[in-house]
C-alpha cells in the first residue's frame, strides 16, 4: 500500500514562506486581539499573525505599485494579471500574464506579445506530465527611447488590467485583456515603437494600418488617421501624426492572403474603440433553472463612431453563447479554440443550473441491514464528528465539512444523537472561530484594512502571506453553517453569527459591487470562467488551481446559505459560480469532448490548471490517486456536477486504474465515490470488497456508505430534467428517474420539475418522487418512516435464503457464491455482435419465483490484460415453466474491454441490444447466462465463484 500524504496544494508555497522567515523577514509580534463586533460575533483589527508580503520584504501598502488613477477601494488579487500589482520578488515587473489570445510580459522599454501555439509537453503518458504554452516573444511595444524602472497598475475592470510606464520624459499606458485580440496604448514624449524578434515580414503597409508576421503570427498595428508606419532595422515606429494613441491586434491563423487581408478590414473597424471598461452582470431564474450572463465592454471612441469591438470567446462561453454566431477561423490557446466575434459590446451565455442537494436522500439505506450498517457507521462518529487532524483554518474546515455530512446523512435516517453531535461540533467550533475575545490570538479572524481581507489564524498553506486558498478554506465554514441553520436558525440570524458568514463570503468571493472592504469576486476569473488559488500569481506559467473541486465546494455553500437565510443575492451569487465554474471544469480539467488537451499530452484529466496549460500533477504528491482525486473532494450534495458525464467519469477512473497500475490505495473512498457517478454498481462492489480501507482525511465511513449505496439505487445524474427549486437533482435508472429535493425552511413547498413532475417536501425535509418515493428530515420536527414505501432496489437485494441473486460457478451453475475462481472466454476472431459463439454457459434450474417487476441486472468481473479491440457480450435468456421454451432473451451490448490488466465492471448499464418476449413468475423455471467474444482476437478472463453475479428482478 502506498503511504498516505498529506492533503494540501501549497506545500511548496509554504515551504518558501517558511523560507523566508527563517532568512531574516520581519513577522509582526503576536499581540492580543482588537475585537470588532458583528452581530453577536466578531474579528479583530490588531494582527495577530503573518501579514501578505512581496518583493522580499512585508509590505504594508500593497498600493504602492497601483498609480493614482486606480480604482479607490480594496485592492484585487488571485487574478491572471495579480503579479504585476502584486510584486512578490521581482519589484519592478512582472511575470508573464497570460490573456488569452495573446500572453504578456512587462519589461523597461515595453510591453512583450507571445502567440505561441506550440505546446510544450513534458512527462509521460502514464505518470506526471505537464502541457505549457510558455511566452516566447514575438514583439514588444513600446516609446522610443523608453526606460522605466518599474510598471505600475493604473487601472482595471472585471477582465482587463492598465499597466503604465513612465521614466520621467516618456509614458505609456496599456490596456489589456481576458478574451480581447487587441492591445490599446496611449503614449507621450516619443515615436511608438514595435520591436520584432527577428526581421518582421510585412504584408502589408498602407498609411495608418501595418499588417506583419513574426514567428508565423501575424499582427496589425493601426496608427491614428494621417500617421504612418515605417520599419527599418526590425523595429516598427510611427509619431502617431502627434496624437498619442494606437493599437496592435493579433489576427487569427488564416489559410490565404486574402482571408488575412479581409480579417485586417474588419478589425480595422474596430481598432480605434479602445476598450476601457469590463463587466459581467447575471440573472438566475428559479423557474427554468436557467442563468444567463451577460459579458458588456465599454469603449473609447479615439476616432471615429465606431463603439463597438472585437473579441474571443473560450470554449466554456461559445459553447453556452445565446443570440450571437462566433465566426471562423479561431485562435488557439491553453484553454483550447477560441472564436471570435466581431462588433460587439457585448455577448451573452445561457446555461442551466442542474442544481444541488444538502445530500443525498436515504433511499437505498433506510431500511434493512443496509441501515444498520449506516448506522453502526454513524455512531463511530458520534465522539468526534469532526475528527480534526488540524488547528488552522484548512483543517478545522475539513474537520466541519466532515460533521456536516454527518448531520445530514443522520437527520434523514432519524439517528437524532448523532445528528445533535455533529451538529454541536459544528456550533462551538464556528461560535469560537468567529468570537474575537479579548486576548485572543487563536482561532480568531483578523481584518486587513491595507489589503482589505479577513486572515483566519492560525493560517495554512498561504492564507496569510500569500492570500492563497481562502475560497478552499472559507467554503467549508460556509457550508457547514448552511447546515447548522437549518436546524438552528437562530444561530444563523444576522444579529447572531450570520454576519460573521458574510464576511467570509464577501472575502473570498464578494458579491457586492462597490463594497469598500473586499474587492469583488476575489478568487473567481470572471472571463476565464473559475477559480485561481494564488494570491499573487507570480509564475512563469501565471496563476494556478488544482482543487476546482473545493472552488465547487465554496459555489454550492454559498447556494445552501443562501437559500437557507432566505438571502436571494448570495443564493444568485452562488448560482453564478456554480454553473460557470462547472462548465470550466468539463472543459479545463476534465476535457470531457477531448478537444482542449494538446493530443500528445495522454492524458484526460490534468491535476492543476495553470495560466499557461495545465499538469498531471499536484504540489504535494504524484500519486495519480491525489493528482485526480484533488478534483473530485470533498464529495457531497453540491458535486453532482462531476456525474454530469457518466460516460466520462468510466474514463477518468480507467485512466486513473491505468496510471496506478491496479485500483486505488490511497484516498479510495473518494475515488469510489466518483465511480458511483458513473459506475455505481462498480462503486458499491469496490466497497464492499475493501471494507478495511483508510478513509480520506475529511470522510468517514457512514457518508462514504450513504454516497455509494445511494447511488447504487439512484443510477446516474439526470441532466435533462432540472427542477425550478436551487435544492432539488433528478436521477435516472434502468429508465426509471427519482425526483429528488430538499428544503431547509420551516414552510412546505412544492417543487416543479421542467417535465411537469411534482414534489411536495415538507418543511426541513428532503423528498423524493418516481422510481422512489420517500421523505425524511427532522429540522422540522418530522421524523422518516423505518422504511421507504417503495421497495428497495433491484441493484443490491440482500443474500439470503430463496433471494435471487446468483453468482457465475464453476461448472456452469448459477447459485451461492463460491470460492474465487476464473474461466476464459474464447477470442472471437471474426465479429459475432449479437451471436453467441464458443460461449461460457451458466444455468440454473427448477426456480419457482414470483416476478417482482423491473429489469435484469449484473456484475460481470471481465479482463482482457493488455488485448487491444476486446468486447465481451452476454445473453440471459427465461424458460419461465421449464419447458425448453426462452419465453424471454436480453441480449445486452457488448462490453469494449481497456487493454489494461486488471477487472473491469460489465453491467446492465452498457443498454439492451435487443430483447424478446416478456417476463413473468419462475414455476419450474430455467435460467441461462451466455457469455462470448463479440469482437476481438484475444482471449478473455471471466472472474467467477464469487465475483460475477446475476441478480434477477423476482422475489
Amino acid at each position: 500500500m502506498k503511504p498516505p500524504v498529506p492533503h494540501r496544494r501549497w506545500a511548496l508555497a509554504a515551504a518558501t514562506a517558511l523560507a523566508l522567515v527563517v532568512g531574516g523577514l520581519a513577522v509582526p509580534v503576536t499581540r492580543a486581539a482588537e475585537a470588532a463586533p458583528v452581530g453577536a460575533g466578531s474579528y479583530t483589527t490588531t494582527p495577530v499573525g503573518p501579514l501578505p508580503s512581496g518583493c522580499g520584504a512585508m509590505s504594508s501598502n500593497p498600493r504602492q505599485f497601483a498609480t493614482a488613477n486606480a480604482p479607490a477601494g480594496p485592492i484585487p488579487t488571485n487574478d491572471w494579471w495579480s503579479s504585476l500589482l502584486w510584486k512578490r520578488t521581482d519589484c519592478s515587473f512582472s511575470e508573464p500574464l497570460h490573456a488569452h489570445p495573446i500572453s504578456y510580459d512587462t519589461f523597461g522599454d515595453g510591453l512583450g506579445f507571445s502567440a505561441n501555439s506550440t505546446p510544450a509537453i513534458s512527462g509521460t503518458a502514464t505518470g506526471v506530465g505537464e502541457f505549457h504554452y510558455p511566452y516566447v516573444q514575438d514583439i514588444r511595444v513600446g516609446v522610443a527611447g523608453l526606460a522605466a524602472p518599474l510598471v505600475k497598475v493604473d487601472g482595471w475592470t472585471d477582465w482587463t488590467v492598465s499597466p503604465h510606464w513612465s521614466d520621467g520624459t516618456r509614458t505609456m499606458r496599456a490596456t489589456i485583456g481576458h478574451g480581447l485580440p487587441f492591445a490599446y496604448f496611449q503614449t507621450t514624449g516619443g515615436n511608438a515603437q514595435i520591436s520584432t524578434a527577428g526581421t518582421p515580414d510585412v504584408w502589408s503597409n498602407s498609411g495608418a494600418t501595418i499588417g506583419f508576421r513574426v514567428n508565423g503570427h501575424d499582427y496589425v498595428g493601426f496608427a491614428p488617421g494621417g500617421a504612418s508606419w515605417t520599419v527599418a532595422s526590425g523595429r516598427i515606429s510611427s509619431t502617431l501624426a502627434g496624437r498619442g494613441y494606437f493599437s496592435v491586434a493579433l489576427l487569427p491563423p488564416t489559410s490565404s492572403a486574402t482571408e488575412r487581408a479581409a480579417l485586417a478590414a474588419t478589425y480595422g473597424q474596430y481598432a480605434h474603440a479602445h476598450v476601457t471598461g469590463t463587466q459581467v452582470s447575471y440573472a438566475y431564474n428559479p423557474a427554468t433553472s436557467g442563468l444567463t450572463t451577460t459579458y458588456a465592454f465599454t469603449t473609447t471612441a479615439r476616432e471615429g463612431t465606431a463603439t463597438q469591438t472585437v473579441v474571443s470567446l473560450y470554449p466554456h462561453q461559445w459553447k453556452s453563447l445565446s443570440g450571437s454566431t462566433a465566426i471562423t477561423p479561431t485562435y488557439p490557446s491553453a484553454r483550447g479554440r477560441m472564436k471570435v466575434l466581431t462588433g460587439v459590446n457585448q455577448f451573452r451565455t445561457a446555461m442551466k443550473f442542474q442544481g444541488i442537494l444538502p445530500e443525498l436522500p436515504a433511499v437505498g439505506d433506510g431500511s434493512g441491514g443496509d441501515l444498520s450498517t449506516l448506522t453502526g457507521h454513524l455512531a463511530a462518529t458520534r465522539a468526534n464528528p469532526m475528527d480534526q487532524r488540524g488547528n488552522d483554518t484548512y483543517w478545522t474546515g475539513k474537520g466541519l465539512g466532515r460533521a456536516a455530512r454527518i448531520a445530514e446523512i443522520a437527520d434523514q435516517v432519524n439517528d437524532t444523537t448523532t445528528r445533535d453531535s455533529a451538529l454541536n461540533a459544528i456550533r462551538s467550533t464556528l461560535t469560537d472561530w468567529f468570537t474575537a475575545s479579548s486576548g485572543k490570538t487563536s482561532r480568531v479572524f483578523y481584518y486587513d484594512n491595507n489589503w482589505g481581507t479577513l486572515i483566519g489564524y492560525p493560517a495554512s498553506y498561504g492564507s496569510d502571506q500569500e492570500l492563497n486558498d481562502h475560497h478552499f478554506h472559507y467554503g467549508y465554514y460556509i457550508a457547514a453553517a448552511a447546515t447548522l441553520a437549518k436546524f438552528d436558525p437562530a444561530w444563523a440570524a444576522t444579529s447572531r453569527y450570520g454576519g460573521m458568514v458574510d464576511l467570509l463570503i464577501r472575502d473570498a468571493n464578494n458579491y457586492r459591487r462597490g463594497d469598500t472592504q473586499f474587492p469583488y469576486l476575489r478568487d473567481f476569473d470572471i472571463y476565464a470562467g473559475h477559480d485561481w488559488a494564488s494570491g499573487h500569481g507570480s509564475f512563469g506559467s501565471g496563476n494556478n488551481q488544482e482543487s476546482s473541486s473545493e472552488g465547487m465546494n465554496f459555489a454550492s455553500a454559498l447556494i445552501q446559505w443562501g437559500q437557507t437565510t432566505g438571502n436571494t443575492a448570495i443564493r444568485d451569487a452562488g448560482v453564478f459560480l456554480y454553473t460557470t465554474q462547472a462548465a470550466a471544469i468539463q472543459e479545463y480539467w476534465f476535457d470531457v469532448g477531448d478537444q482542449n488537451f494538446p493530443a500528445a499530452f495522454g492524458h484526460s484529466t490534468v491535476g492543476m490548471v495553470w495560466g499557461d496549460g495545465g499538469a498531471y500533477a499536484t504540489w504535494f504528491s504524484g500519486e495519480p490517486e491525489m493528482i485526480q482525486g484533488i478534483n473530485l473532494l470533498p464529495v457531497t450534495g453540491g458535486h453532482l456536477y462531476l456525474g454530469n458525464n457518466p460516460a466520462y467519469v468510466r474514463t477518468n477512473y480507467a485512466e486513473l486504474v491505468r496510471n496506478n497500475g491496479g485500483q486505488p490505495t490511497v484516498w479510495q473512498d473518494i475515488l469510489w465515490q466518483f465511480q458511483a457517478l458513473g459506475d455505481p454498481d462498480a462503486a458499491l462492489a469496490n466497497l464492499r470488497a475493501n471494507p478495511g480501507y483508510t478513509p480520506e482525511e475529511g470522510e468517514s465511513r457512514a457518508h462514504t456508505f450513504h454516497w455509494i449505496r445511494n447511488l447504487a439505487a439512484l443510477g446516474n445524474v439526470d441532466t435533462t430534467v432540472t427542477g425550478n427549486h436551487p435544492l432539488s437533482a433528478v436521477f435516472s435508472r434502468n429508465g426509471a428517474r427519482t425526483y429528488v429535493a430538499s428544503n431547509p425552511t420551516a414552510t412546505p413547498i412544492t417543487v416543479t420539475f421542467s417535465n411537469g413532475t411534482t414534489l411536495a417536501v415538507g418543511a426541513g425535509k428532503t423528498a423524493t418522487t418516481g422510481a422512489y418515493t420517500w421523505s425524511g428530515g427532522n429540522a422540522a420536527g418530522g421524523v422518516p418512516p423505518t422504511t421507504p414505501t417503495d421497495p428497495p432496489p433491484t441493484t443490491d437485494p440482500p443474500t439470503t435464503p430463496g433471494n435471487p441473486t446468483r453468482y457465475l460457478l464453476p461448472g456452469g451453475g448459477l447459485g451461492a457464491a463460491g470460492s474465487p475462481a476464473t474461466t476464459t472466454v474464447a477470442a472471437a476472431n471474426g465479429n459475432h455482435d449479437g451471436t453467441p459463439t464458443n460461449a461460457q454457459v451458466f444455468t440454473a434450474t427448477g426456480l419457482n419465483l414470483a416476478y417482482a417487476g423491473g429489469q435484469t441486472a449484473f456484475d460481470l468481473f471481465v479482463d482482457a490484460g493488455t488485448a487491444v479491440g476486446n468486447g465481451v457480450q452476454v445473453r440471459i435468456s427465461y424458460d419461465l415453466t421449464g419447458n425448453g421454451s426462452w419465453e424471454r432473451v436480453e441480449t445486452l451490448r457488448y462490453f469494449a474491454t481497456d487493454p489494461v490488466t486488471g477487472y473491469e465492471h460489465y453491467t446492465q448499464n452498457a443498454g439492451l441490444s435487443s430483447a424478446t418476449g416478456t417476463l413473468g413468475a419462475l414455476s419450474n423455471g430455467t435460467i441461462r447466462v451466455e457469455v462470448w467474444s463479440a469482437i476481438g482476437n484475444n482471449p478473455t478472463t471471466l472472474g467467477i465463484g464469487n465475483q460475477s453475479v446475476l441478480r434477477l428482478p423476482y422475489s
